[in-house]
């Protein structure tokens, strides 16, 4: 059909206006859509259909839980070894024996007047949203460089005025050569008193008829290091695979015969826990 150019004008004019209404109102359709300006997990809708929303009406709240982040508190003499990026490990009782990792993410820089702590937030990694906002967690964070220790129960060490000292198992004959060694480098260079020491402690283990693979004990010094738990670490005085005495330490000297019974063991865990009676 031939239509002049007037007529041909006029509808294009027509179709842009209708054009522009359609769009008009898709625009005011999307204004009735409302959009997360996030991703996460809705929670519960506070109001019905049919109710009247006014402006700044709160109608569901919205929780982004992959990062969750975790604010915590420190005493402020643990800033020196903090930094971000350091480890963070979670334990929470909602789900035991299921410890969740992150990294420190922001560490601020004002010191609480009160309490003299500092507050921190730790970034958590959350794929399955386990983790969810307000949930209790105790936070250790892995702070310094690792160090191998040498540790033993702390029953197992006595602590004196002049020191802090273990009981060592060691068979009669062990026993002996040690205290002849140690008697040797008391010696002067012409080597009398360590004759006459070595000679009086001869005497005193023949009069003790223990034969060589008799269990006795020595004390020996040590230079305790931390704590933590029910093991303290050894610094210096005692070699790996020793074997110690763990009770009844009031009763010994060294050179004392000794029985082992190990039916009773002592506790030696790096986190104990709370017994009930």
């Amino acid at each position: 059909q031939v239509i002049s150019k007037a007529d041909y004008d006029q509808a294009a004019a027509d179709l842009k206006a209708k054009e522009a209404a359609v769009a008009q109102q898709q625009v005011n359709v999307a204004k009735k859509r409302l959009r997360a300006p996030f991703s996460g997990r809705a929670g519960i809708v506070t109001i019905n259909p049919g109710a009247y929303l006014s402006s700044g009406m709160m109608i569901v709240t919205l929780q982004q839980l992959d990062p969750i982040y975790v604010d915590f508190h420190l005493p402020q003499k643990t800033l020196a070894e903090l930094k971000t990026g350091e480890r963070v490990t979670l334990t929470l009782d909602a789900f035991p024996g299921k410890p969740s990792e992150g990294t420190l993410s922001a560490i601020s820089p004002k010191v609480d007047s009160d309490t003299r702590n500092v507050q921190l937030e730790a970034k958590v990694p959350n794929p399955g949203g386990v983790l969810t906002p307000g949930m209790f967690a105790n936070v250790s964070v892995d702070v310094g460089s690792k160090r191998r220790y040498l540790t033993l129960p702390q029953t197992a060490v006595v602590y004196n005025p002049y020191g802090a000292t273990v009981f060592v198992v060691k068979t009669k004959a062990q026993a002996d050569k040690a205290q002849a060694a140690a008697a040797a480098q008391d010696a002067d260079p012409a080597g009398e008193p360590a004759a006459k020491d070595a000679d009086k402690k001869a005497k005193a283990s023949k009069g003790a008829q223990l034969p060589p693979d008799a269990l006795v004990v020595q004390q020996a010094f040590v230079t305790t290091g931390p704590t933590r738990g029910d093991q303290v670490a050894i610094l210096k005085g005692l070699d790996e695979g020793a074997e110690v005495v763990t009770s009844g330490q009031i009763k010994l000297k060294s050179g004392s015969p000794i029985r082992i019974d190990n039916s009773v063991q002592p506790p030696n865990s790096p986190n104990p826990t709370p017994q009930e009676q």
